[in-house]
């Protein structure tokens, strides 16, 4: 996706989530604040994007948005178990309606016959509890990593909770 289409798939989700009078906030690790950034691009979107917290650590995603150690420690970062507390945890410190959480192995270093590098996980929680996880495994570089990770996470928004509501 390029940058002028995750602009105006930023711009789709904002009139969206504006209309509802929601929020967004986003709890990233691999993609770095990709997803902040791109809809932060968006003039006018402090209307409806509420924060983004860049939790690359371990140690940061439990003292930023409460995952917990036995979780990191059970399932690693790169789980479903870890996206479901990142974006509930997230939810909640930003007090938002909606939250967007990735953990994954951008490489191009780090990856396992389990986990290989491409490899992410995907939460999206929304405040009336509602939520959903995703895996995917991505080609190509570090860079090609986290710019369809930021993209597969804002289409996953818009396709399963703000197109049709």
């Amino acid at each position: 996706m390029t940058d002028n289409e995750l602009m105006q798939l930023s711009e789709r989700i904002g009139l969206a989530l504006k209309a509802r009078g929601a929020t967004l906030t986003t709890a990233e690790s691999c993609t770095g604040g990709w997803v902040a950034k791109v809809v932060t691009d968006i003039a006018g979107s402090s209307a409806w994007f509420e924060r983004g917290f860049v939790t690359y650590s371990n140690e940061a995603k439990a003292q930023m948005i409460g995952v917990q150690p036995a979780t990191l420690d059970a399932h690693g970062a790169v789980s479903e178990q870890v996206v479901v507390e990142m974006a509930i945890g997230a939810l909640k410190a930003a007090r938002a309606d909606y939250a967007i959480s990735i953990s994954g192995i951008a490489g191009p270093d780090g990856g396992s016959d389990e986990k290989p590098v491409g490899t992410v996980w995907f939460g999206i929680a929304c405040v009336s509890g509602e939520g959903i996880t995703r895996r995917e495994c991505f080609p190509g570089d570090r860079e090609a990593v986290r710019r369809q990770a930021t993209a597969y996470a804002l289409q996953t928004l818009w396709q399963h909770f703000l197109q049709n509501a």
